[in-house]
């Protein structure tokens, strides 16, 4: 069932011209770059290779329980049971 549209004043929906406005984050003065996160970037050479897996939903639950980097603990598991650690 789609979600019904909320307004908000403070965050109102961008127009068009909005959008002719909008310019890339790059192109932000240096100081106001200072209010954003930085990002990692991407990697030299990729590490990890991208699978799809099912697992037991009790598993994720448990993994997710501890918090983020779920995924890496998972990794580290599957290491330590196939004896590479």
């Amino acid at each position: 069932m789609p979600r019904k549209a909320t307004f908000d004043s403070e965050n109102p929906e961008w127009t068009k011209k909005d959008f002719k406005k909008a310019r890339p984050g790059n192109e932000l003065p240096p100081e106001a770059l200072k209010a954003f996160p930085r990002t990692r970037g991407a990697q030299k050479a990729p590490k990890k290779v991208p699978v799809s897996i099912r697992l037991s939903p009790e598993v994720v639950e448990r993994f997710k329980a501890e918090g983020p980097g779920w995924q890496s603990r998972i990794d580290e598991a599957l290491k330590k049971a196939v004896g590479l650690k």
